[in-house]
């Protein structure tokens, strides 16, 4: 079988004569799920920023609406391009604040100095180091891209984060979603009120939640669409409950490991068929949470 093997050849493409940054850029554009962060889709290239050039690429997560800016850059990373991502990052999120963002630096060579002066930043400023390898096999050319840092885990939606929530009421959701999905969030309290009977619907800006005794209670949110509701359940990814959800025929959204959620996307039915599952997963959180 070894005559079927092609040793990949490791290329800079900083100094290649073909391959520019606007190429890889390009591809990324096309396809924004190689660079391994999830079902992202691009908003817009090469994005104008008031006295600060460019931004490569605005990219944002398809359900919950994360956006992220995204440097590029041929070559080892410099104090310049640190800079840039640091600033573009930091324009979007106050031009769009409604969104959560977080900054993408791709660079052919994150260098030891360059982890070390993002390390002082991590954990105030939401960071992604990749790193990119371009491999030539044959006559092809590939693309690995390789998460170098990821961003400091944040904490969950809680008192802190409920307090600082923009409130709402019933009526902006209806609007926003639809009164007959708005309506699952009731069914799925009245699961939750079976092991927790205080427990109420509290309304959120961006996403529906529980209270107890008049205080935030997020062991699980809601967020109503115009066709179904995203149940997130906060739990530990584990085998077991990839299990349940699956045996359940759940329709599952990416788990969110920045946040340790777990994402079902549910219809009118799916509570009534799958009430028991639901159930049990809301209370494993509940347990968690109380515990």
């Amino acid at each position: 079988m070894t005559q079927n093997y092609v040793k990949p050849k490791s290329i800079s493409l900083k100094s290649h004569p073909e391959f520019s940054e606007k190429w890889v850029q390009s591809l990324i554009a096309d396809d924004p799920s190689i660079l391994g962060l999830g079902d992202l889709v691009l908003r817009d290239q090469e994005r104008i920023q008031p006295r600060a050039g460019r931004l490569d690429l605005l990219l944002q997560d398809t359900d919950t609406k994360r956006r992220y800016e995204v440097e590029l850059q041929l070559g080892a990373t410099d104090e310049a391009h640190i800079i840039r991502t640091i600033e573009y990052w930091d324009i979007e999120r106050k031009r769009y604040p409604q969104y959560d963002h977080c900054a993408v630096l791709v660079a052919e060579d994150i260098t030891s100095r360059f982890l070390n002066v993002i390390s002082l930043f991590n954990g105030t400023v939401p960071l992604i180091a990749i790193q990119m390898r371009a491999m030539q096999v044959g006559e092809h050319i590939t693309l690995v891209f390789s998460k170098v840092l990821d961003e400091l885990a944040r904490g969950l939606v809680d008192e802190d984060e409920d307090a600082e929530a923009a409130p709402t009421d019933r009526a902006f959701w209806e609007s926003k979603a639809a009164k007959d999905t708005v309506v699952l969030a009731d069914r799925l309290l009245e699961v939750a009120r079976e092991f927790e009977p205080s427990l109420e619907l509290k309304y959120n800006k961006f996403y529906i939640g529980l209270s107890k005794d008049g205080q935030p209670f997020n062991f699980v949110t809601f967020r109503p669409k115009k066709n179904n509701i995203n149940l997130e359940i906060k739990i530990p990814e584990s085998e077991e409950v990839d299990a349940q959800i699956e045996n359940a025929d759940l329709d599952t959204l990416e788990y969110s490991k920045r946040w340790g959620i777990y994402r079902l996307r549910l219809t009118k039915e799916d509570l009534l068929e799958k009430k028991d599952v639901l159930r049990e997963l809301m209370r494993a959180a509940y347990e968690r949470r109380a515990g």
